[in-house]
């Protein structure tokens, strides 16, 4: 089974900055062709989709994070990123980037490619 690795949690204090990194170690599975996404789930919580990104670099971002968080991609390191800016501590769960090539991108159900997620903690 393909397993797509984060990277970049952390602890940080209000309204500073992370960057998470999506990748995969399977060098076979080739990321660039799917839709990316980030999801994040907080204890108690249901998982919750934060944004994604197409294969062709469309993005899309729930409203809790837009204009704070931004997806982008880099084709050449095979690698998707979550910029996250102004963080709140609403912010803090654990974030997990996950891979699609059906149109079901909102919800985690549509996704058959995960990573073990990565801790980010945000200091009020």
């Amino acid at each position: 089974q393909v397993q797509l690795v984060e990277s970049g949690g952390g602890l940080v204090q209000t309204g500073g900055s992370l960057r998470l990194s999506c990748a995969t170690s399977e060098r076979t599975f080739d990321i660039n062709i799917y839709t990316v996404g980030w999801f994040r789930q907080a204890p108690g919580k249901e998982r919750e989709f934060v944004g994604a990104i197409t294969y062709s670099g469309h993005t899309y971002h729930t409203d809790s994070v837009k204009a704070r968080f931004t997806i982008s991609r880099d084709n050449a390191k095979n690698t998707v990123y979550l910029q996250m800016n102004i963080l709140k501590p609403e912010d803090t769960a654990v974030y997990y980037c996950a891979a699609t090539r059906n149109g079901r991108w909102l919800t985690p159900e549509g996704y058959g490619y995960w990573g073990q997620g990565t801790q980010v903690t945000v200091s009020s």
